[in-house]
């Protein structure tokens, strides 16, 4: 499954949801109102030695992820960045394809927004994309490496994916959230990835570990 060639193509991030029932821990929540962001990139890089967290807070409860600044101090500094700056508090898992992985982080609400800039991280040969693995979005024309403010999480055993996405970080707690996330999906829409239900991002928050 090509990520690249449907990620930002607004498949499935311009319909509405259809009524579904919500599985225990997730609300009932209006579709988010679509944002304009154009923002300038950062003007500081987050330190390879920061140990970072970002806590994700949604419709279904939350979940951390641990990110890698090490290894990915550009990826993580943007990231970041738009965290700070509010990007992500009210939109949504815009995407969501069952066993395969959930997608959000997108201001328009429609698969096809951004922040206003992009960086550039290019990720090694070896780089792996395997359950918990939080990545950068791309389109499939962007170079290698290329990200925005839409980030995806890997939900089965091994994505399959070229190493063509900048890496954040790893889930580290709140795996439950991430497969109530993850049930919402719609089998029939395929790689669209058609929410049956909304699943709002409220809020970002970025702290030390």
């Amino acid at each position: 499954m090509n990520l690249s060639a449907v990620a930002l193509t607004a498949c499935g991030g311009g319909g509405s949801s259809t009524s579904a029932s919500l599985p225990a821990g997730c609300q009932q929540v209006a579709k988010p109102k679509p944002k304009r962001v154009n923002l300038e990139p950062p003007t500081a890089q987050v330190s390879r030695s920061a140990k970072l967290e970002a806590v994700v807070s949604t419709s279904c409860g939350n979940f951390t992820v641990t990110l890698d600044a090490a290894a990915w101090p550009k990826t993580v500094g943007s990231f970041v960045h738009l965290a700070r700056k509010g990007v992500y508090d009210g939109t949504s898992f815009q995407r969501i394809v069952p066993r395969f992985v959930i997608q959000g982080g997108d201001p328009s609400g429609t698969g096809a927004g951004g922040p206003g800039y992009t960086v550039i991280e290019r990720p090694p040969p070896s780089t792996q994309y395997r359950r918990g693995t939080v990545a950068m979005v791309k389109t499939a024309v962007a170079p290698p490496g290329e990200s925005g403010s839409q980030f995806f999480v890997v939900v089965t055993a091994d994505a399959g994916l070229p190493p063509n996405y900048a890496v954040l970080g790893k889930v580290s707690s709140g795996w439950d959230v991430v497969n109530r996330v993850a049930s919402l999906g719609d089998p029939a829409s395929g790689d669209a990835g058609t929410p049956t239900a909304t699943v709002a991002i409220r809020k970002v928050t970025v702290r030390r570990r």
